[in-house]
């Protein structure tokens, strides 16, 4: 296949593949085998015959749990016929490090549209961040404003904001 012939995957079609695991924004193997056009077991044969390129930061293997919990949250049946390993989740770096070690044609170009993907994402993020930051802000605000009433009402209430030489209402 020539490189003109390579479908790129959109920002859009990526970030429907990324899960948050431990913290971390990744990819899962077989979701990176099938965007490289490998098998999922010879994605995971290169990354074991270059260990050093993988810290636990790059990449990790789900616990059984994790694994439970994400088959249950993407909606894949039970594990008969299916792996027999938890899946792999690879970090940001781990995504990047895979073109090297991968001899796919569409490494390059899949690696470059999963790194806009990446920083599309943590924009998103920090859009989010400055907005709660805003209302909190605003919430500070009001609740000065706020404030201020509250304390003109209980100061009308007690007995000095009464108007003094008035006779109080009321029973006594």
């Amino acid at each position: 296949m020539s490189e003109s012939q390579i479908t790129i995957p959109t920002e859009k079609s990526l970030a429907a593949l990324v899960y948050f695991v431990r913290g971390e924004k990744v990819f899962l193997d077989a979701d990176l085998a099938m965007l490289y056009g490998v098998e999922t077991g010879a994605l995971n044969r290169a990354v074991k015959r270059n260990p050093d390129r993988f810290p636990a930061d790059f990449m990790f293997q789900l616990d059984a749990q994790e694994w439970e919990n994400l088959r249950c949250h993407i909606g894949i049946s039970s594990s008969h016929g299916g792996r027999r390993a938890a899946p792999y989740a690879f970090t940001e770096q781990g995504v990047a490090m895979l073109s090297s070690v991968l001899n796919a044609p569409r490494a390059v170009q899949v690696n470059i549209a999963i790194m806009r993907t990446f920083v599309q994402l943590r924009r998103l993020m920090d859009n989010n961040r400055d907005l709660a930051r805003r209302i909190d802000s605003l919430e500070a605000r009001y609740d000065e404003q706020f404030s201020a009433v509250f304390d003109a009402i209980k100061q009308l209430i007690t007995d000095e904001g009464r108007r003094k030489g008035k006779p109080p209402i009321g029973f006594l």
